[in-house]
């Protein structure tokens, strides 16, 4: 994400709306990412409508469940912050930019965050019940932690859960989703980075700011 040809793609601000996911009992919901204001259960309308489609494209079985989609600058800057400076702290000798470069391969630079756009979601795979199936590592897993099982494309996982990442990455897919490779939890659609990887010539969702 700290890769200068991103931050290079224009935005072409759609202005859709952010919603609530919580509010038809479409979506199953898990509340660990919960802030006191309810943003993490919003998303652009749009993103929210595909994620619709990636549900119906699942096995009957299995449900999408839906971690955390907007988060507020602020907020993603506090993140940012936080895992740089532990980085900095294990990496002493490591210079600036390393250490930024490492940063951004787990939380997004805060300038061009997909999730402060309201245009990114994490969220896994699940039965009815909220269960949770087996993907290799918890969510949001950060590369030191799991020695690199959180990148998608891992080889360190069972086949069990890449074939569970497969269905999860099917069906998102399917609906126009983007993964951000070293997250295998975390799709987006409309951002930066979805424009690099589809070819698009902007993005059409730009950071939002809301208290």
């Amino acid at each position: 994400m700290s890769d200068p040809v991103i931050a290079a793609i224009p935005v072409r601000e759609c202005e859709e709306r952010l919603v609530d996911v919580r509010a038809d009992g479409r979506f199953l919901v898990d509340r660990r990412k919960q802030d006191p204001e309810g943003h993490f259960a919003h998303v652009r309308e749009g993103l929210a409508d595909r994620l619709l489609v990636a549900r119906d494209a699942l096995p009957g079985r299995l449900r999408l469940l839906f971690i955390e989609g907007y988060r507020p600058p602020a907020l993603q800057r506090a993140y940012f912050e936080e895992y740089l400076g532990e980085l900095r702290a294990d990496n002493p000798t490591a210079s600036e930019q390393e250490l930024l470069s490492a940063a951004s391969r787990y939380v997004s630079p805060p300038d061009i965050a997909p999730h402060s756009a309201g245009a990114a979601v994490d969220l896994t795979l699940a039965t009815d019940d909220g269960t949770e199936i087996d993907m290799g590592t918890r969510v949001n897993a950060n590369p030191e932690e799991s020695g690199g099982a959180c990148f998608t494309d891992a080889d360190s996982i069972t086949a069990k859960a890449r074939a569970n990442r497969g269905l999860l990455g099917r069906a998102l897919a399917s609906a126009g989703f983007v993964n951000y490779p070293t997250e295998w939890w975390h799709w987006s659609y409309g951002d930066r980075y979805w424009a690099l990887a589809t070819g698009a010539a902007a993005a059409c969702y730009g950071p939002i700011s809301r208290r």
